[in-house]
């Protein structure tokens, strides 16, 4: 994959920042608050691998924990930054900085964290398993590292690493074009529904195209959990390359064989998007008890 192109992320985080508001952020944080679900977190460490706009990491600040974040892409760095500078400006327990997850001189500075968190970033390296591995490393006992990974759908998954590819052939002004006909795609069960609403607005002489408009919108313009984009998530989506995916049970013995236990997951359920992982590296002194503390 050396010599293929990648996706610009940061490029991509750049536009998504114009969306970035208060009442992102907070869902971002809400979000967080409950996936971290402990009451005591003064003193605690964070780590963002793979910042991207730096929303996460935001978030893991305003719920008081010290945050060290990185990304491979030096844009996302600059969006992070660009974050900070608007909301915590002086704020000396959130450090950004350029970093790879594959870098093993780099990692070995970090140390040890309470909570690491890979979402959506390590499918993304080129190296998935590899990346897999450094994360593991980078937790503290008895911490917990979240991870979002791409769910293996087969021939269908294989079917969209040529799609993202395609869209890093394509001159700028195509792109969106395919990351439309991508989303139809995932989202166009519900466009048949504003269709047949159509003709019915046509006959009783309305305007047929306030259906789709509001399937557009529905679609396309909607607020994701964790404050994110849509539109943000689809260009992710169709053009995010490089590209790897995994079954859920692998990920499982992966980390399980590394001395975690699995705390939390849902699964896509055999569909598009990711898997989501909470696991918690297990002090070998306290046992498994750990899980659900």
């Amino acid at each position: 994959m050396a010599n293929e192109p990648r996706f610009e992320f940061g490029e991509n985080w750049q536009r998504f920042l114009a969306h970035v508001d208060e009442e992102r952020i907070e869902d971002a944080t809400v979000a967080l608050r409950k996936a971290i679900g402990c009451s005591e977190l003064e003193g605690k460490t964070f780590l963002d691998v793979g910042c991207g706009s730096g929303l996460s990491s935001l978030a893991a600040r305003r719920l008081g924990l010290s945050v060290r974040a990185f990304d491979f892409d030096r844009q996302s760095v600059a969006c992070a930054r660009e974050l900070k500078r608007r909301y915590r400006p002086d704020d000396e327990d959130w450090i950004i900085e350029a970093g790879s997850v594959l870098d093993r001189d780099y990692l070995s500075s970090l140390g040890r964290f309470d909570f690491v968190y890979a979402w959506g970033v390590l499918h993304h390296t080129g190296a998935l398993w590899q990346a897999l591995e450094h994360a593991s490393q980078l937790v503290a006992p008895r911490g917990r590292l979240w991870l979002a990974v791409y769910n293996d759908q087969g021939i269908r998954s294989v079917w969209w690493g040529y799609v993202k590819r395609l869209y890093q052939r394509l001159p700028g002004a195509l792109r969106p074009i395919l990351v439309f006909g991508g989303g139809v795609a995932m989202y166009g069960s519900a466009l048949v529904p504003a269709l047949v609403d159509g003709v019915l607005f046509l006959c009783a002489l309305r305007n047929p195209f306030l259906p789709l408009i509001a399937w557009y919108r529905r679609s396309f313009c909607a607020t994701l959990p964790r404050g994110m984009h849509l539109w943000t998530d689809l260009v992710d989506w169709v053009g995010g390359y490089p590209f790897e995916f995994a079954r859920p049970e692998q990920v499982f013995s992966f980390f399980r064989d590394r001395g975690f236990v699995l705390q939390h997951l849902v699964t896509a359920g055999g569909g598009h998007g990711c898997n989501e992982f909470v696991f918690v590296k297990v002090d070998c002194a306290s046992g498994p008890e750990v899980v659900g503390e």
